[in-house]
């Protein structure tokens, strides 16, 4: 018997790739988030390639998070995922 939940269509094989494609370009910078007590996660990638990330640990509060977001996570998938149009954090503090 075929298990329907198992089916991949087209889209979400390419939601996947992306998904995978920016994990790989964030665990770069992850060890840098993780030695201050932070951390970032994907919360959503929409049909649009619109990229929205959550700062979280020591990352979500700090004072620090815009410049962490603009010279490492923004930089880090825009060399890596360059169908991502637009990253968005849902947490970021304004400078």
């Amino acid at each position: 018997m075929h298990d329907m939940n198992t089916t991949t269509t087209p889209a979400k094989a390419k939601n996947d790739d992306l998904t995978q494609r920016i994990e790989d370009s964030l665990n770069n910078i992850r060890p840098y988030l993780e030695a201050d007590g932070g951390n970032v996660r994907i919360l959503e990638i929409t049909k649009d390639n619109i990229l929205k990330l959550e700062f979280v640990g020591n990352c979500g509060n700090c004072a620090m998070s815009h410049m962490t977001f603009k010279a490492g996570v923004e930089d880090a998938i825009k060399r890596s995922v360059p169908e991502i149009k637009i990253i968005e954090v849902v947490n970021l503090l304004q400078p």
